[in-house]
């Protein structure tokens, strides 16, 4: 088994949003693919660039942003899923509020909602509950 590494705060953070903006590019990338070019709806869209943006964010984040492979993947993996759901649901959710509740084109309302569920649900429990 290998020896737990605790990162400090502010390296796991800087890491953690190199991760994210990887792993939103990949969820953006998706997102505007999906919907302009195979004209799929939008929130399914979302849902779609989300769990693929998920699963880049939780290799980069085992790997590098929280170096936490002294635990075995698979119930470090069905906490990310759990996190992972929870931020799909807001993601989705957000993107709907304020695209048909505000009326902010979908792309903005993507942009939005990404960073307040990264920054308000996304990090703290990653840090603190998936990979710790």
């Amino acid at each position: 088994m290998a020896v737990e590494v605790r990162v400090p705060f502010w390296r796991s953070f800087g890491r953690a949003q190199i991760a994210s903006f990887a792993a939103t590019a990949v969820d953006f990338g998706t997102l505007f693919f999906a919907t302009e070019i195979l004209g799929i709806y939008y929130v399914i869209s979302t849902g779609i660039g989300a769990f693929l943006g998920a699963i880049t964010n939780f290799l980069l984040n085992r790997f590098w942003s929280f170096e936490a492979t002294h635990v075995s993947w698979g119930p470090q993996a069905f906490r990310y899923a759990l996190v992972s759901g929870g931020s799909l649901g807001l993601n989705m959710l957000g993107v709907y509020a304020f695209t048909d509740g505000l009326g902010l084109k979908y792309g903005l309302s993507k942009v939005i909602t990404s960073l307040l569920v990264g920054l308000l649900f996304n990090f703290p429990l990653h840090r603190r509950y998936v990979f710790k």
